[in-house]
C-alpha cells in the first residue's frame, strides 16, 4: 500500500491528522483552480473550504479510477460552478459566425506572468470567465460544458468566442501601456 493510499485510508476513518495532511498536500493548487472562477479572493476561499468538505464527506467514495488530484480537482470545479451558477448572467449572445477572429489580433501572452493572465481573465464578465476556464484550462468540449451549465453548445461557444476577443482586447491595450 503506497503512502497515499494509508493517507486515504486514514481520512476514511476520519483522522484529523490525516485530512489535515491531504488539505496541506492539495490545498494550494486548488486554491489556484477556484481563484479561476471567482472575482474575489475570500469567494476563492469559500469554495475551496466547502470544497474540502466534500473531499472529506465523499472520500469513502473515490474510488481510485483516476488520481486522487483528478477527483478534488473535479470537485473544486463542480463547488465553484455550482456558486456561480445564479451569477451567471450571461451576455446577450452573438453568433459564433459573426465573431471572426483576425490573425493579426493573435497576442504574444509569454510576455505577461500567470499572475497577470489569471486576473485578466477574472475581470471577464462571469460567463466568460466560466466557460473560458472550462474550455481553454480544463479542456472540456463545447457539448461537455452545455451540459455542465445547462445551457446550448452554440451559447457556450460564443460566450467562449467574447472571452477571446475581450482577452486579446485587453491584452492589445496592455501591450500599448507596456510598448
Amino acid at each position: 500500500m503506497t503512502a497515499m493510499d494509508q493517507l486515504i485510508e486514514r481520512c476514511i476513518k476520519g483522522e484529523r491528522k490525516a485530512q489535515r495532511e491531504l488539505y496541506d498536500l492539495f490545498s494550494a493548487k486548488m486554491f489556484v483552480v477556484a481563484l479561476r472562477y471567482t472575482k474575489a479572493q475570500q469567494e476563492a476561499e469559500d469554495i475551496l473550504q466547502e470544497s474540502f468538505i466534500k473531499v472529506f464527506d465523499r472520500i469513502k467514495g473515490f474510488t481510485k479510477k483516476a488520481k486522487l488530484e483528478t477527483w478534488i480537482h473535479k470537485i473544486v470545479i463542480n463547488t465553484a460552478l455550482n456558486n456561480n451558477r445564479g451569477k451567471l448572467y450571461m451576455f446577450p449572445m452573438s453568433d459564433v459566425e459573426v465573431l471572426t477572429e483576425n490573425e493579426d489580433d493573435e497576442m504574444i501572452i509569454s510576455a505577461y506572468s500567470l499572475d497577470e493572465l489569471l486576473e485578466m481573465i477574472r475581470e471577464l464578465p462571469t460567463g466568460c470567465q466560466v466557460i473560458f476556464n472550462l474550455f481553454a484550462i480544463e479542456g472540456y468540449n463545447h457539448r461537455e460544458i452545455a451540459k455542465k451549465l445547462n445551457i446550448s453548445a452554440g451559447t457556450s461557444k460564443s460566450q467562449y468566442a467574447r472571452a477571446k476577443m475581450l482577452l486579446q482586447k485587453r491584452l492589445k491595450k496592455e501591450s500599448v501601456h507596456y510598448g
